[in-house]
Order: C-alpha cells, then sequence, then structure tokens
C-alpha cells in the first residue's frame, strides 16, 4: 500500500475518534455547519469554539511535530471553490445540518426521512458533477 494512504487512514481513525469522543463525553455531534452557526450567532459557543479552535490548530501541530507543513494539492481555481463552499455552508444550515452522517445512520435504521434526505444530496451531487464536468 502506498505510503500516503497510511496518512488518509490515521486521518480517518483520529476524525473517527475525535468525532466519537464528542459524542460520547458531551453527547453531541460534530457538526462543523451547526459549530459555526452557534459560535456565529453567540448561543452555547463554549464547546464548539474550543472544537473549532482544535481544527484550525491541528496542520499547525502537525508541522510542528514533523517538521513538515500536510500537502494541499488543488487543481480547481479559487473562484468555483468559493461558491461551492458558499452554497454548501448555506444548505447545511439550511437543512440542519449536513446529512452525510445523519443519513448514514438513519439509514441503518430504514428512516424514510434520511432515504428522501441521502437521495436528495445525492441527486444534486450528481447532477451538480455531470453539469461541472459538461461545462467546466
Amino acid at each position: 500500500m502506498k505510503s500516503e494512504y497510511w496518512y488518509s487512514l490515521a486521518g480517518g481513525v483520529v476524525i473517527g475518534l475525535a468525532c466519537t469522543a464528542y459524542l460520547f463525553l458531551l453527547g453531541r455531534v460534530a457538526g462543523i455547519s451547526g459549530m459555526i452557526g452557534r459560535v456565529v450567532s453567540g448561543k452555547n459557543i463554549w464547546p464548539d469554539a474550543a472544537f473549532l479552535a482544535g481544527l484550525a490548530a491541528g496542520p499547525v501541530v502537525w508541522s510542528y511535530a514533523t517538521g513538515n507543513w500536510p500537502e494541499l494539492s488543488l487543481s480547481t481555481p479559487w473562484y468555483v471553490l468559493l461558491p461551492a463552499g458558499f452554497f454548501v455552508g448555506y444548505g447545511t444550515r439550511l437543512g440542519s445540518g449536513c446529512t452525510s452522517g445523519h443519513g448514514v445512520m438513519g439509514l441503518a435504521r430504514l428512516s424514510p426521512r434520511s432515504l428522501v434526505a441521502v437521495g436528495c444530496f445525492l441527486s444534486g451531487g450528481i447532477v451538480t458533477a455531470t453539469l461541472a464536468h459538461k461545462y467546466l
């Protein structure tokens, strides 16, 4: 297995552990859009602000620990990423958070609401990717 995959695997494990700890220790789902929304609105900001600060500090700690800044390579121009990020952020707040994690759990329970939500965001993603591939 290529060495870069080990970093991805380790990163996924660390993210899963952090989200699990957040759930079990605080009884909250680690949804970034909800966290940012609460911090910006000033409602119960303490655990969310600390989590977001840790999220921003993670690459800095990695850099000091290893001597390397995490590599990031994007071929998509900023003028595509900026509106995409806006629409993702707007959509997650409009939908009361990102539905992917909740959707997976709902799919496991065969929840009709989750089946519809996952179907909608997957369909939207397929349409968006198809149009982007065709016109960009």
